[in-house]
C-alpha cells in the first residue's frame, strides 16, 4: 500500500490561443474542469495502476469537497484521512496553449491547514504502507514531520518538491530515499545553474551529497536523469505528439511509486513512469489522461 500525504485541488483548465494582455480580453475555445492536485494525481495514477493507495489531505467545506471525496471513492482510494476543513477547498487555474504548454495558478485553500496531527491520526494506516509520497503543496512543517515518522516506521519517502520552494530545508528532507524534482525545481532548490545537462548533474550530485539516496530529475524530451551515490543513468524520452502537459509529472511519479510498490527495480520503474508519463501528454486533461493498467501496454 502506498501512502501519498498531500493536496488535492480542481483544476479549472482553459485552453487558449495565447494568453491576453494586461486589460486584454480574448475568447477561448473550450474549458473543463476536473479533479487535481498534486497529491491527488499521483494518487491516483497509482491506484488506476493497480496500487493500494490511502490519501491524507484536507477538503473544504464546500460543494468542491463532496466531488473531490466522491472521485477519491470511484478510483478505489481510501478517504478515511480526507478531512474537512471550515474554509475553501483548494483550486488551480490552468491556462493550456496551442503548444501543449500550461500556466497554472495556485489556490491552496484546506491544503494550507493540513498538520502533524493529521499526519499522526493517519499513523497506524500509514504504518502498514510500503511507500510514502508526498509534493509541496502542502505546509513544509507537515513535510518535514512525515518525513521524520516514516524514518521512524521504516517506509521510504518519495518527495516530489513541486511546487519548488527555496526556503525547503535540505538538511530536514535529507533522509528521502528518492527525490524528484524537474529541471526548473533543481535548479530553485539548488541555487545552481541547470542549463545543460552537466550543470544539471552538478546540481543533482549536490542533493546526494547531502543524503538523498536517489535524485531523479525530469527533463521532458530530454528524458530523465537518475544519480546516486554509486550510479548515474539517463534514459532516453518517448517520442509523443503532444496535446495537453498539464498533469504529466504527476503521472510520472504515480507510476513510479506503484511501480516500486509492485516490486519493479528502480531503473525499471523510471522507464514504466517516462512511458505512462507519455501517454498522458497525449490525452486533454489531468486525471483524465491517466492510462488505467487495462489501458496501457508497457514496453
Amino acid at each position: 500500500m502506498i501512502a501519498v500525504v498531500g493536496s488535492n485541488m480542481v483544476d479549472l483548465i482553459t485552453y487558449i490561443n495565447r494568453m491576453p494582455n494586461p486589460g486584454e480580453t480574448l475568447e477561448a475555445p473550450d474549458f473543463q474542469m476536473g479533479c487535481g492536485g498534486k497529491g491527488a494525481n499521483q494518487a491516483v495514477a497509482a491506484a488506476r495502476l493497480g496500487a493500494e493507495v490511502l490519501m491524507v489531505t484536507r477538503v473544504g467545506n464546500d460543494n468542491f469537497a463532496k466531488n473531490t471525496r466522491e472521485n477519491f471513492e470511484a478510483n478505489g482510494i481510501s478517504t478515511q484521512f480526507v478531512l474537512e476543513t471550515e474554509t475553501t477547498s483548494g483550486v488551480a487555474p490552468i491556462f493550456v496553449e496551442k503548444s501543449s504548454q500550461n500556466s497554472i495558478l495556485i489556490v491552496q485553500g484546506a491544503n494550507a491547514h493540513l498538520s502533524p496531527k493529521d499526519v499522526d491520526a493517519a499513523r497506524e494506516e500509514i504504518a502498514k504502507c510500503s511507500l510514502i509520497v508526498m509534493q509541496l503543496e502542502i505546509p513544509l512543517e507537515t513535510v518535514y514531520y512525515t518525513i521524520e515518522l516514516a524514518n521512524e516506521l521504516g517506509i521510504p519517502v518519495i518527495l516530489n518538491p513541486a511546487p519548488a520552494n527555496p526556503e525547503l530545508d535540505l538538511y530536514r528532507i535529507a533522509s528521502c530515499e528518492y527525490f524528484l524534482p524537474n529541471e526548473s525545481e533543481l535548479g530553485l532548490i539548488t541555487g545552481m545553474p541547470v542549463e545543460t545537462l552537466e550543470q544539471i548533474e552538478e546540481a543533482a550530485q549536490l542533493l546526494v551529497e547531502k543524503g538523498i539516496k536517489n535524485v531523479i530529475v525530469t527533463l521532458g524530451e530530454k528524458g530523465v536523469l537518475c544519480l546516486s551515490a554509486k550510479n548515474k543513468t539517463v534514459l532516453p524520452a518517448f517520442n509523443v505528439d503532444a496535446v495537453d502537459t498539464t498533469g504529466a509529472g504527476d503521472a510520472f511519479i504515480g507510476c513510479f511509486a506503484q511501480s516500486l510498490d509492485a516490486g519493479f527495480s528502480l531503473e525499471d520503474s523510471v522507464k514504466r513512469a517516462t512511458f505512462y508519463a507519455s501517454d498522458s501528454v497525449t490525452k486533454r486533461g489531468t486525471q483524465y489522461s491517466y492510462a488505467t493498467a487495462e489501458e496501457i501496454s508497457f514496453p
